[in-house]
């Protein structure tokens, strides 16, 4: 147990970095911070250059543990395909080195869903560059890979409602879509409760019966709720 005050408050105070990288800006957050900064991300942006970038954007910053949202599957918290947008040498990197301290890394659109998770069979889905996709039932998040299962006439439900589609599509018909994936998708995982998010979402007109629109913020909120189990062990530990 622990007996020094001053040591039992700076535990509790776990304070959190949070990460969320995009193809466009990588933002960042953390714990006692009211304004995320972001620094210019893109096809040039390597892991190692995220790193840096981070590093000297928070440098006045002080963090105990670092969350990452990483734009594409993550297994056990690595990253195992390369991101479509970025730069290479996501894979195989010891982030955790390169940080000095913990570190817990998710998919981008999973970090965002759990920082809009209010209960029971939550469906998010992610309109940006492709499809992100999450589902959390009863406080349990289980990242998912929707985007890539087959649609109408040979192509995947990122062909339709990703930004292909939207270019592709128009606006108008490219909404229609959006309707008919989150209905379907909505009845095949009985979700109750459905949030879109992503940056296209602010090309919908309405948002599809039975859904709710997401904030950027709620990465950053996810991101913050990665280590609150942590932090509760932390408090019962003094």
């Amino acid at each position: 147990m622990l007996t020094d005050p001053r040591t039992a408050r700076a535990a509790r105070r776990l304070k959190v970095l949070v990460i969320d990288v995009g193809g466009t800006h990588v933002g960042v957050l953390a714990t006692g911070r009211r304004t995320p900064r972001k620094i210019r991300s893109g096809p040039s942006m390597t892991a190692r250059k995220m790193v840096s970038g981070v590093k000297q954007l928070t440098a006045d910053w002080r963090y105990d543990v670092v969350s990452i949202g990483y734009p594409g599957v993550v297994i056990h918290g690595r990253p195992v395909a390369e991101p479509q947008n970025l730069g290479r040498g996501w894979v195989g990197f010891d982030f955790r080195r390169a940080f000095g301290c913990p570190i817990r890394m998710v998919n981008d659109a999973a970090m965002q869903a759990l920082g809009c998770y209010r209960g029971g069979r939550m469906l998010f889905l992610g309109l940006g560059t492709g499809l992100g996709s999450a589902m959390i039932i009863d406080g349990v998040l289980e990242p998912m890979e929707l985007a890539h299962l087959p649609y109408k006439k040979g192509r995947t439900y990122e062909d339709y409602v990703g930004l292909r589609g939207l270019d592709r599509l128009g606006k108008k018909k490219w909404r229609r879509h959006v309707a008919d994936v989150v209905r379907r998708l909505t009845a095949a995982l009985e979700a109750d409760d459905v949030v879109i998010g992503g940056g296209n979402a602010m090309y919908l007109e309405r948002l599809p019966a039975r859904a709710r629109l997401g904030q950027n913020a709620d990465a950053f909120i996810g991101g913050f709720r990665l280590w609150q189990k942590e932090l509760k062990r932390r408090r019962k530990a003094t």
